[in-house]
């Protein structure tokens, strides 16, 4: 567990709205023109869902779909186990040419990483002509391309792909994207894409509108819910869009990060998590759970939860970072507070019922009061519990959520960033952030990061 550092910034000077949340079944794709396949830069933020996945975040092949007798070339995490960062290229379609990132891996769903890929394979230095930037530190590679290697970008009529592999149809992102630009003809460093913050040194995004984006350049802001491919750049350059709708759009950004749940911090027999982190859903004939990436310590802080089957057999509240979440975790100690059926657990015990249920479509709204140690559950913004007082020996309090045995999207946790249902009104909190069905109760906040570093100390699992 480490202190919140990732973007973290109160101000960051220059705010991204918006990203785009890629759910394992979504892409877009866009026929070329010819380009230069030698000279050519591609940045974007990515916060990743989940871990040993093959995510994809630009290919191109000879065709949309791919496949694996076509030209094509693409940057990937490697989902072999390994979580590493790989860009290929091959061109001819007979053999690959993979760089590899050589001295880290990629593992933490809480963060948001700035990746910028820098080709230039005309440079006379072999260090130059292949470069891969993280959070603006250039990283070691496996090697690199020989001198004016074609690499098959930017060939007439090839199709780009993001979000899923141009070898074929698999390999789909689990995860957001933001700042997606791709720059053409013009080898550049990572300063051009961001800074580091003067008071925290963490990395930021800049403003990139005024880069120049050649031919075949796009800038893809996903800040039109109706077109979530459109390209802001002044060029044009539209993507398809398959498998995305407005819901798929999010606050949850590079310079405001929210919680999500954790693919990290869960049983040992921990169901699926979908839909960004904000879906879980137990496994058959299994007690199951997952906690939220952010830890807390103090402040207000509201979320919402939808059960959408059977209500009776999952849970939701908050434990203390040293609960034992295994078997029946509602009923351990250090299981802070719980909510099932109407009935009420602190410190492992039931200790109050008659509190109401919630249906299929009923939306519970959580108000944790950590200041004066208590909680607050509403269902479709009226309230059935009020100030109930949480567990008096707690530390670090993380929300949890548990279930069962399967069910279709058992608990739907949507903390503001990314709603994974339908929102109707459209409620912030009183600072501006979030997406709620409910309004937020005055002085409680979003769980985001400007919101902590204003009101909150917060751990990241």
């Amino acid at each position: 567990m480490i202190i919140l550092g990732t973007n973290s910034i109160k101000e960051t000077g220059f705010n991204v709205d918006n990203s785009c949340r890629f759910n394992g079944d979504a892409y877009v794709h866009k026929a070329v023109s010819a380009g230069n396949q030698r000279t050519f830069t591609y940045s974007f933020w990515t916060k990743r869902s989940t871990l040993n996945n093959y995510d994809t975040f630009i290919g191109y092949a000879g065709s949309a779909g791919g496949g694996g007798s076509t030209a094509r070339g693409e940057l990937i995490f490697v989902g072999d186990g390994d979580d590493t960062l790989r860009v290929g290229f091959n061109p001819s379609a007979s053999s690959w040419s993979n760089y590899t990132v050589s001295d880290r891996v990629f593992r933490d769903p809480s963060a948001w990483y700035n990746i910028v890929l820098k080709v230039n394979t005309t440079s006379g230095t072999e260090a130059e002509r292949l470069k891969i930037f993280v959070n603006g530190v250039s990283q070691g590679l496996s090697g690199y391309p020989s001198q004016n290697f074609d690499t098959g970008f930017n060939v007439n009529g090839s199709v780009y792909h993001i979000g899923r592999s141009a070898s074929g149809t698999g390999n789909f992102i689990k995860g957001y994207l933001a700042e997606a630009v791709f720059i053409d003809g013009t080898a550049l460093d990572a300063d051009s894409f961001g800074e580091f913050d003067s008071d925290s040194g963490i990395w930021k995004p800049i403003d990139v509108s005024g880069l120049t984006f050649g031919n075949n350049g796009f800038y893809l802001d996903y800040e039109d819910s109706s077109a979530l491919g459109a390209d802001v750049s002044g060029n044009s350059n539209n993507f398809t869009v398959n498998n995305l709708t407005a819901i798929d759009q999010s606050t949850d950004t590079c310079t405001n990060n929210f919680a999500t749940l954790n693919p990290l911090f869960a049983t040992q027999d921990p169901g699926t998590i979908t839909e960004g982190n904000t879906i879980y859903t137990a496994s058959a004939n299994a007690w199951g759970g997952t906690g939220s990436t952010f830890g807390l310590s103090k402040g207000k802080w509201y979320f919402e939860v939808q059960l959408n089957a059977n209500p009776g057999g999952h849970f939701f509240g908050v434990i203390d970072e040293t609960a034992n979440v295994n078997n029946n975790p509602h009923q351990r100690t250090g299981s802070t507070f719980f909510y099932s059926a109407g009935a009420m657990y602190r410190d492992g015990s039931s200790i109050s019922s008659g509190h109401g249920t919630f249906g299929a479509t009923d939306i519970a709204g959580i108000a944790l009061n950590l200041d004066d140690n208590e909680i607050t559950i509403y269902k479709n913004g009226s309230a059935i519990v009020t100030d109930f007082a949480l567990s008096t020996t707690k530390n670090t309090l993380f929300v949890w959520v548990m279930g069962y045995n399967s069910g279709s999207d058992l608990v739907k946790v949507n903390f503001g960033g990314s709603p994974p249902f339908a929102i109707s009104s459209g409620n912030t909190d009183g600072d501006g952030y979030g997406n709620f069905e409910y309004a937020v109760p005055s002085g409680y906040y979003a769980l985001n990061t400007k919101n902590l570093a204003e009101y909150g100390w917060c751990y990241v699992y």
